[in-house]
């Protein structure tokens, strides 16, 4: 297919044609041009599609005294740019991957601290026995949270802003490098998957390494997940001083289900998770609590969330969030959310300092494609 388009390409016009006549063959020439790589995009089913969001946020949490009014991008959805295709390889076999670009819709500037393609970034082969995903993937751990947060871990009620004391927002919990993921077939409803990310530290084949499993049941008017993460040696977030700096031995397991009632589908979710530098061990709980309704042909969104430190005193902080979600057509909405956070004077979850409120409220608007 490849030899078609360069020789589409390499079409040469006579010279001594008028200007009308040129014209006219370049243009058919564009045209087979076209219908020769159209037809290799087809045969390998090749998809770039991507999501534009952009809204406009109340924050206190920034500084002790500040209250901060911003532009920003993905305040419902990460804004991006993604490339994804499949091709089949003959007897129920094919091959795939996905390369998806995490960008700032307010200044043009990439996401995931610059990576190229930092969302995601793997190939896989894909069967009767399942699939099997290798390079930069999202997490077991963050499939079973997007499936039971009623704001799907994103506006001002984002769960990952207070799950095991904030780390679900980061990586390793969100993303993992180097990884191989297995995810099996349904079995009417069940299905399960296995990941594991290479340390890839000289001498070490537990430094830096990730393991990971999650088992779900989706059937009728009901979802359950489960999800466990264990990291070696993973870089604690700035966000989280109370938890200790350095590198960290995480392990978090998170169940939760919903139930659809028609009128309205309940959310709950519990997660226990456990921070390990050294000698000294930190335990987390933490809770959610909410629904979610349509309205019209919007929806409105409701949680509550607690997270408790067990070994720090006075370590409990409080989420409460409200959000509308407005379309407009099959690919644009509109939306807005707020939340309130409150901390005990052991913790900051987003807030400047330990002890500390925090706010967030914004509206925006958000297209896919």
């Amino acid at each position: 297919m490849s030899t078609e388009i360069e020789r589409a390409s390499r079409v040469r016009l006579p010279t001594n044609l008028s200007m009308g006549e040129q014209m006219k063959k370049s243009f058919l020439a564009l045209l087979a041009l076209g219908s020769v790589a159209c037809t290799a995009a087809a045969q390998t089913n090749v998809t770039i599609y991507g999501i534009v969001d952009a809204g406009i946020a109340y924050d206190k949490n920034v500084t002790a005294t500040d209250k901060v009014w911003r532009l920003e991008s993905g305040l419902h959805s990460g804004s991006r740019l993604g490339i994804r295709g499949t091709e089949d390889l003959g007897g129920g076999l094919s091959a795939s991957f996905t390369l998806e670009n995490g960008f700032n819709a307010d200044t043009g500037a990439l996401g995931q601290g610059g990576r190229m393609f930092g969302r995601q970034a793997w190939a896989g082969l894909n069967g009767g026995f399942g699939s099997v995903k290798l390079g930069r993937q999202q997490t077991p751990l963050y499939y079973a949270l997007l499936a039971i947060d009623p704001f799907a871990i994103n506006l001002a009620g984002n769960a990952q802003r207070i799950f095991g004391a904030g780390l679900y927002a980061v990586d390793p919990f969100l993303r993992t490098d180097n990884t191989i993921n297995y995810s099996t077939p349904n079995f009417g409803g069940f299905s399960g998957q296995l990941s594991y990310g290479f340390g890839e530290s000289p001498g070490s084949l537990s430094t830096g390494r990730q393991a990971a499993a999650g088992v779900a049941y989706a059937a009728g008017p009901i979802n359950v997940q489960f999800a466990y993460h264990d990291a070696n040696t993973a870089a604690l977030p700035t966000t989280t001083p109370f938890l200790g700096t350095g590198a960290a031995d995480l392990r978090t397991a998170f169940i939760g289900g919903t139930y659809d009632f028609r009128i309205a589908k309940a959310h709950l979710a519990f997660a226990s998770t456990k921070v390990e530098i050294g000698a000294t061990s930190t335990d987390s709980r933490s809770w959610l609590v909410g629904a979610s309704a349509p309205i019209g042909v919007g929806s409105v969104l409701a949680s509550y969330i607690r997270n408790d430190v067990k070994d720090i005193a006075a370590g409990q902080s409080d989420q409460i969030a409200l959000g509308y979600i407005q379309p407009l057509s099959k690919r644009t909405n509109i939306y807005t959310s707020i939340s309130y956070t409150e901390n005990d004077p052991g913790v900051r979850l987003n807030a400047f300092a330990n002890g500390e409120t925090g706010r967030q409220f914004n509206v925006g608007v958000r297209h896919q494609f």
